[in-house]
């Protein structure tokens, strides 16, 4: 499937003259957003160094990534990466995986600012007087200022600075703690074979951690856009495999800065846990202020690189896949304003409700909607057959559904298990045995 060039290659790919090394760096911190930048360091309470285990499943799904999708969306020459699945099964199935892409991506992004919108509210919209929806349409402005014109080339510029912020943030915090403890002495547990049921145990996190990766990154439009950024494929697998392995190491520095929050924080009487801990030690006092500017630039960057990525993934897809209108300029430009405005209207809908559980369930049904797009595209990859495209979204429906029923009841229907992140590969494994019913039959 040849597509025809855009006049406005810059937004949606960068013209591809992107150097794979920027990429590789740019994508660390896109990989990253603001509640990872948080809450990395404090699930180290709970999961000790378990987190990575799943570092180690992530480091697989991005040679899969590499190795198998990237050649494919090369050689389809494609803009969307859901344009593969219109060439391989039919337009029912292409307009399904767009939209699953679109919900996840709106209601994912939109929480994340929100929580962003939050913190601004207390700390200066709050005691200015000024009100809640400013905050947001100002929020959203900068997000929507940083990729209006260049797209695609703006956010990787932006995951660069977001990037060198993270890494800078948590090296001097390691640095300052550490002389405060008089060293850094780390005894923190890494793998969990012991107990299958437990959701840390070892498998199912290298597996979540593969399936994570293929499905929320090689799937994902909103990640792909940057490594199709690249001039070619070969290109693409060096930023893939190059960013993966420096993922590694910058994840492996935040659980070591974890175990050391806990240790200062037991020292210095502090009694913040979780995602409250690193926020409170970087911006209590009790280390220079440095290393509080660093948290604080890191953090709105991550919310703003997250949401400024986020507008021109869906700009890209609304265009492309739903309305094919790639050619059209003056068509993209309106829909990047039409993302910014519903994406404004998300986050205030979210303060209306005033409920965390209403957050919880934004991200778990965010979380499901990526197993039929993997089931989808394992059938089309693994397989040459053709099946009833008209009937591809009840199945992508029914997989998610019969999902959420397993694991509300999983605990008493087997045996006390507690399905963790390969819930995404029994949804894909669903939809993937849903397509099989769906094949057609040749006479």
């Amino acid at each position: 499937m040849k597509q025809k060039e855009s006049p406005d290659p810059s937004f949606y790919n960068g013209g591809r003259k992107t150097h794979w090394a920027v990429v590789a760096f740019a994508m660390i911190g896109s990989c990253m957003s603001g509640v990872t930048f948080v809450s990395v360091p404090g699930m180290v309470g709970t999961s000790g160094f378990g987190y990575l285990q799943m570092c180690l499943g992530f480091f697989l799904g991005y040679l899969v990534i590499a190795f198998v999708l990237t050649p494919l969306y090369f050689k389809l020459n494609v803009v969307s990466i859901y344009q593969y699945l219109e060439n391989r099964f039919g337009m029912a199935s292409y307009k399904t995986g767009a939209w699953f892409f679109f919900i996840s991506k709106m209601l994912g992004a939109s929480v994340r600012l929100f929580l962003v919108c939050l913190t601004l509210q207390l700390l200066v919209f709050g005691p200015l007087g000024l009100p809640f929806w400013l905050n947001v349409v100002c929020n959203v402005a900068v997000c929507l200022a940083l990729t209006f014109r260049h797209g695609v080339k703006s956010v990787i510029g932006v995951d660069v600075v977001r990037t060198a912020c993270m890494i800078v943030a948590v090296a001097l915090s390691i640095f300052f703690i550490g002389k405060d403890l008089g060293g850094i002495q780390i005894h923190e547990r890494v793998f969990f074979f012991d107990d299958v049921n437990h959701p840390q145990y070892f498998w199912k996190q290298l597996l979540g951690g593969l399936f994570t990766v293929i499905a929320m990154t090689g799937l994902d439009q909103d990640m792909m856009q940057r490594t199709l950024a690249c001039k070619d494929y070969r290109d693409s697998q060096k930023n893939l495999v190059v960013s993966s392995l420096l993922q590694t190491v910058v994840i492996a520095g935040f659980l070591c800065l974890g175990s050391l929050l806990y240790q200062f924080a037991a020292a210095h009487g502090i009694s913040e846990t979780g995602d409250s801990l690193f926020p409170a030690v970087a911006t209590g006092g009790l280390l220079p202020a440095i290393v509080g500017v660093f948290f604080i630039v890191g953090l709105l960057i991550s919310a703003y690189g997250a949401g400024g990525s986020a507008l021109t993934s869906l700009t890209t897809s609304f265009t492309v896949d739903i309305l094919n209108k790639a050619s059209e300029v003056k068509v993209r430009k309106t829909v990047h304003l039409a993302m910014a405005a519903l994406m404004a209207v998300t986050i205030v809908v979210f303060n209306a409700l005033n409920s965390t559980s209403a957050i919880d369930a934004v991200y778990k049904l965010a979380s499901y909607t990526y197993g039929p797009i993997l089931g989808l595209f394992a059938f089309g990859i693994l397989t040459k057959k053709q099946v009833k495209d008209k009937y591809v979204p009840v199945v992508a429906l029914l997989a998610p559904a019969i999902c959420l029923v397993l694991q509300l009841n999983s605990e008493r229907w087997f045996g006390g298990y507690k399905f963790s992140y390969e819930l995404l590969l029994l949804n894909a494994a669903l939809t993937f045995l849903g397509l099989c019913l769906l094949i057609r039959r040749n006479k």
